[in-house]
């Protein structure tokens, strides 16, 4: 395998809260209805993981925030569950892993995320 991009972001948790409370359509529009029930912390990592991941694959034409999803396994893992437009530019760009990797701080979330080809 060969990288074929890296993203990386990083999300100021109380600014991010505060864009929540003042947009009310704001949590529909980035988040799952699964991904939407999280706390604020939880939310802030995986907005910075979407962003990290537009960055690696290059801004997909067409792509809704919900179209990349975050989930995590049994260990607490974080991995992408990828729909419409964010699915179809891994398949365009034969992108056979993406790697994800959050962390949380008191005041920061950031996410890293590397694709592979």
């Amino acid at each position: 395998m060969a990288i074929w991009g890296v993203g990386v972001d990083v999300v100021d948790l109380a600014r991010f809260e505060a864009s929540l409370e003042r947009t009310p359509d704001l949590r529909s529009r980035l988040f799952t209805d699964a991904e939407a029930e999280l706390s604020v912390e939880s939310m802030a990592g995986r907005f910075a993981a979407k962003e990290a991941f537009v960055k690696a694959l290059r801004a997909p034409a067409g792509m809704a925030w919900r179209d990349i999803e975050v989930v995590t396994d049994a260990a607490g893992a974080p991995s992408f569950l990828l729909h419409g437009a964010a699915e179809a530019r891994t398949k365009e760009l034969e992108i056979a892993a993406v790697h994800l990797s959050i962390s949380h701080d008191t005041s920061v979330a950031t996410a890293f995320v590397v694709a592979e080809t």
